[in-house]
């Protein structure tokens, strides 16, 4: 269920989620017929496996793969050096990369950077 349909359609979900049934609205189920989830919007860069960077998630991984050392990216975020790092490494767990590299090359297959 999508969040802008929990008004309509809460009721229903928790009763299907009691009676041990599923419950999938029309419009979460056109949206997977259709290949539409994971897109971008305003707020947050969709990825392929459906987890969703912020905007703040997505500054820090572009000041990464540009080159930006932590120092220099904690500058342009506003914020600490131990900032910087820890959200580097949260960016890193939840997209499941262990170096450098892989963060540069999910920014550029996301189109965060340029090449």
């Amino acid at each position: 269920m999508l969040k802008s349909d929990a008004e309509q359609h809460l009721v229903a979900a928790v009763n299907a989620l009691h009676s041990k049934k599923t419950f999938v609205t029309a419009k979460l189920k056109d949206m997977v017929l259709q290949g539409n989830l994971g897109r971008r919007n305003e707020e947050a860069t969709g990825l392929e496996n459906g987890l969703r960077l912020t905007a703040r998630q997505t500054t820090v991984v572009q000041l990464i793969a540009e080159g930006k050392r932590t120092k220099e990216g904690a500058v342009s975020l506003k914020s600490s050096v131990k900032t910087a790092e820890a959200h580097r490494a949260n960016i890193m767990r939840r997209l499941n990369c262990h170096a450098v590299a892989e963060l540069v090359r999910f920014a550029v297959y996301n189109c965060i950077i340029k090449v």
